[in-house]
């Protein structure tokens, strides 16, 4: 648990505050009131979730390699590539804007993970675009993959407010870049790279590609 006071970070910290910083405070609020055991579960939540996603590419790219099928094995090949996309995207804008964690900005707010370090940027949420990121490229996938990975990127994207770590507006955005990001990333996929599937299918890559 940690209680943070820090004043005076910055005019863009002052304009996240300005847009749901009330909102941000009754959640946090909640958090400090609420069981150890719930804040600690919700704090872990984030890298399980994460590993969950990843267990979700690799049966995404088994299933499409038991289907020996070019087109099926690009989709669930071009998933990893769109999450890294959305995060590499994210984290520009990221810097770009150069919003202070709302933990910094806000005086004695209470925050169930440790504050950020200045520099630290808040918005938008990385955690909400690799999650959003991951779940379009898996419903492109497998519908019921993604519908499964879009929960859990919206708990994600709750979990961080709790958390202390951002503001609710940063999660949004985060979750609406993740998307924007991964959906054209996947048609791109399907759309041009099946020959070159085909074209590694008969190399030493084949074991990956096909069962066949």
């Amino acid at each position: 648990m940690n209680n943070l006071s820090t004043n005076g970070v910055g005019q863009l910290a002052m304009s996240g505050r300005s847009i749901d910083g009330g909102l941000y405070t009754w959640i946090t609020r909640q958090a400090q009131d609420s069981p150890h055991w719930l804040d600690s579960l919700i704090s872990s939540y984030a890298t399980v979730a994460l590993g969950l996603v990843a267990l979700m590419m690799v049966l995404g790219w088994w299933q499409a390699r038991q289907a020996r099928n070019a087109t099926a094995m690009a989709t669930a090949l071009a998933v990893p590539v769109a999450v890294v996309a959305a995060y590499v995207v994210n984290d520009i804008f990221k810097s770009l804007v150069t919003e202070a964690r709302p933990c910094q900005s806000i005086p004695h707010t209470f925050t169930v993970d440790p504050c950020p370090g200045v520099g630290d940027w808040s918005f938008p949420s990385n955690h909400a675009t690799i999650a959003a990121a991951a779940a379009a490229a898996l419903w492109v996938v497998n519908r019921t993959m993604g519908i499964v990975a879009a929960a859990m990127a919206l708990l994600m994207a709750f979990a961080r407010v709790w958390v202390g770590a951002h503001y609710p507006h940063d999660v949004v955005v985060g979750l609406v870049v993740g998307v924007a990001v991964a959906l054209p990333v996947m048609w791109a996929a399907r759309r041009f790279a099946p020959p070159l599937v085909v074209r590694l299918q008969s190399g030493v890559l084949r074991p990956l590609l096909t069962a066949g």
